[in-house]
C-alpha cells in the first residue's frame, strides 16, 4: 500500500486495516457485500431451507453449488475465483434444466467462450477467452455437476465428454544466478522488496507465505511457514498455507544477513510512527507496518522484470521455480523437495517438474 496525496493519516489508516489500498476501493467492496447479504436474505425468504424444492436449471445448481460447497469450504481466493469463471457462461445455457443438458451443448459453449466469451476492459467489446480459462470454467461446471450426481439430481457429468480446450503445459521459467543477483540489486517498488525477493528465492515459498511471515516464525536461522496472506475483491485476509501443514526452511547465511539489515530499518519506521505503527510483527508490511497487498508487489515484480528485459514470462513464481530447479539440478532428493515447497505430495512436485526430474538419457556408444 502506497500513501494517497492529500489524504490525512486517520485515512491511510482506516485503509490499511481494513486491507484495501484507497477509501473508494473499500467503499465499493462494502458496497458490494451489503449487496451480498441482501441477496441471501432475499434467497432464504424465498425458502432456500432443508424442505426447499432442488434446483432444477444450471443456474439454480450453480447457486446451490456455491452455497453448499464453495463458499462455507474453499479459500477466499479460490471462491471468488469460481464465481468470477460461472460469471462468463451464456445465459442460455444457464437457463437451460440439468438433465437436458448434453457434452454438445457444453462443446457448443466452449467454442463459443474461445471466440467471443470476454469483454475487453476498455470498450467491453467481445474477445477470445484463453484455452486455459475455458478449461478452468469447465471444471467448476464438472465439479458442480459431480455435486449434483452425488445429491442424486443426475446420473451422468455431461463435462466428461464435452470436450473442453486442451492447455499447452506451461514449463516455468528459471533464472541464472547472474540474474537473480540482478533482480535483488535493481529492485524498486515497496521498500523492503530486495529483501523480500531474496527471502522467495532463498526458500521457494509462495508468495502469501512469505508477506505473512512474522519475526516470531524466524528462529535459528530458520523460517517457519505457518500461514498465507489472500488477496481478494472483500480485502486481505490470513489463512493457512495450501496444504494447511507448517513447514520449517532453512534460510541461507545471505538472507539471514539481509535481514538483520531489514529490521534494524524497520525499527526505524516503528519509532517514526509511534502509537499509529500497526501491530502484527510482520517482517514484510508498509512502513506504517500494515500488509502489503500482494497483488501490487507482483505487479511490480513483473515491471521490475520486464525493464531488465528478462525472458518473456517471467514473474515473481519463476523465483520458486528456480529455486526448486536449482535444487532438482543440484541433486536433493525430490521428497527433500517437496517438503521444502510445502506441496501436497511427492507427485504433485514430480507432475510440475517433470522436465527438470527426467535423467538425461546417454547416447548409445557405438565403436569405431
Amino acid at each position: 500500500m502506497f500513501s494517497l496525496p492529500g489524504s490525512s493519516r486517520s485515512d491511510r489508516r482506516r485503509i490499511s486495516e481494513s486491507g484495501f489500498a484507497t477509501k473508494r476501493e473499500a467503499e465499493d467492496a462494502e458496497a458490494r457485500r451489503r449487496v451480498e447479504e441482501q441477496q441471501k436474505l432475499e434467497l432464504a425468504k424465498a425458502g432456500a431451507g432443508v424442505a426447499a424444492k432442488p434446483p432444477t436449471t444450471l443456474s439454480q445448481l450453480l447457486n446451490e453449488f456455491f452455497a453448499q460447497h464453495v463458499d462455507e469450504n474453499l479459500a477466499p481466493k479460490t471462491v471468488e475465483r469460481y464465481h468470477e469463471q460461472a460469471d462468463y457462461l451464456h445465459q442460455d445455457l444457464l437457463s437451460m434444466t440439468i438433465i437436458e443438458i448434453t457434452p454438445l451443448h457444453l462443446h457448443r459453449e466452449w467454442v463459443r467462450l474461445l471466440k467471443c466469451g470476454g469483454h475487453a476492459r476498455k470498450d467491453r467489446t467481445p474477445r477470445p477467452l484463453s484455452a486455459k480459462t475455458v478449461r478452468n470454467i469447465a471444471g467448476v461446471l464438472s465439479s458442480a455437476f459431480a455435486r449434483a450426481i452425488r445429491w442424486g439430481l443426475i446420473s451422468t457429468n455431461p463435462v466428461t465428454n464435452s470436450e473442453p480446450p486442451r492447455v499447452k503445459k506451461h514449463y516455468g521459467i528459471a533464472l541464472t544466478p547472474a540474474q537473480q543477483e540482478m533482480v535483488f540489486e535493481t529492485a524498486s517498488g515497496p521498500w523492503c522488496m530486495p529483501i523480500f525477493l531474496e527471502v522467495c528465492a532463498g526458500t521457494g515459498a509462495r508468495r502469501g507465505e512469505v508477506l505473512a511471515l512474522r519475526w516470531a516464525d524466524v528462529r535459528d536461522g530458520r523460517a517457519t511457514f505457518a500461514r498465507s496472506l489472500s488477496q481478494t475483491k472483500q480485502g486481505l485476509e490470513f489463512k493457512g498455507t495450501k496444504s494447511e501443514r507448517p513447514r520449517v526452511v532453512k534460510l541461507p547465511e545471505s538472507a539471514l544477513t539481509a535481514l538483520e539489515v531489514h529490521r534494524r530499518h524497520q525499527d526505524e519506521f516503528r519509532r517514526q510512527f509511534g502509537p499509529d505503527y500497526q501491530g502484527g510483527d510482520l517482517i514484510f508490511s508498509n512502513p506504517d507496518g500494515s500488509p502489503l497487498m500482494p497483488d501490487s508487489v507482483s505487479t511490480a515484480v513483473s515491471l521490475l522484470f520486464r525493464r531488465l528485459k528478462l525472458p518473456k514470462g517471467a514473474s515473481l513464481h519463476s523465483l520458486r521455480h528456480t529455486h526448486t530447479s536449482h535444487l532438482l539440478a543440484d541433486g536433493v532428493p525430490l521428497p527433500v523437495v517437496s517438503a521444502r515447497l510445502g506441496h501436497s505430495s511427492v507427485r504433485v512436485t514430480a507432475e510440475i517438474y517433470s522436465v527438470a526430474c527426467k535423467p538425461k538419457r546417454r547416447k548409445p556408444h557405438t565403436s569405431t
